[in-house]
């Protein structure tokens, strides 16, 4: 990326401040970068065990599994989702608050026995499915915001402060130049002064 600037004080002022700026932020960024991979293994490693779980309660229940095809699954329903935000490294996610279930009247002498803890199990089952794709969601965001805190940390470190730098460099030879120019000149000068005195 090139910077654009002038040769002159006031340039090399602006670049300086921007430089100081980028130099003092860059630590910070890493910092970030570092806290968001941390907390993006932990939600990925709390979306495995979830789904572990999951699968466990329902392999633990697979000798039920010709029983759920006369379940009445209209019986239980989803009425809401509560969901919340946490900040986690100055990134919101999504936190699952609460769920509502609508749990519809059923007469026990007409269904089978085991229909109530069909239900409780069924809502352990759509528990667990709505925390483990709360929790994915929470992981696809904390994972966006790394790469672009990522970027940011590559542009200034690999791009916008040794391009800083060598501007800065740059004007400053430019400006060492001129000086020794102008004193060289005005030596050339006292020199023709004195000579033509005498």
């Amino acid at each position: 990326m090139a910077i654009a600037f002038q040769y002159n004080k006031t340039s090399l002022q602006h670049l300086k401040k921007q430089l100081k700026i980028r130099e003092n932020a860059l630590p910070i960024l890493k910092n970030k970068e570092a806290a968001l991979r941390v907390e993006v293994k932990k939600a990925r490693k709390e979306a495995e065990q979830v789904a572990a779980e999951l699968e466990q309660t329902i392999d633990r229940h697979e000798s039920m599994a010709g029983l759920w095809e006369e379940f009445d699954f209209n019986l239980l329903e989803v009425e809401s989702v509560e969901m919340g935000s946490q900040k986690v490294a100055g990134v919101a996610t999504p936190v699952l608050k609460d769920i509502q279930f609508i749990r519809h009247p059923f007469s026990l002498f007409n269904r089978p026995a085991w229909f109530p803890a069909g239900m409780e199990l069924l809502k352990q089952w759509i528990e667990l499915a709505l925390r483990r794709k709360v929790i994915l969601q929470k992981m696809d965001r904390l994972e966006f915001a790394r790469k672009k805190t990522t970027q940011k940390v590559n542009l200034y470190e690999k791009v916008q402060i040794p391009g800083y730098e060598d501007a800065i460099r740059k004007i400053e030879r430019y400006l060492e130049d001129e000086e020794n120019l102008a004193k060289a000149a005005q030596k050339i000068v006292k020199k023709r002064s004195n000579s033509d005195a005498l």
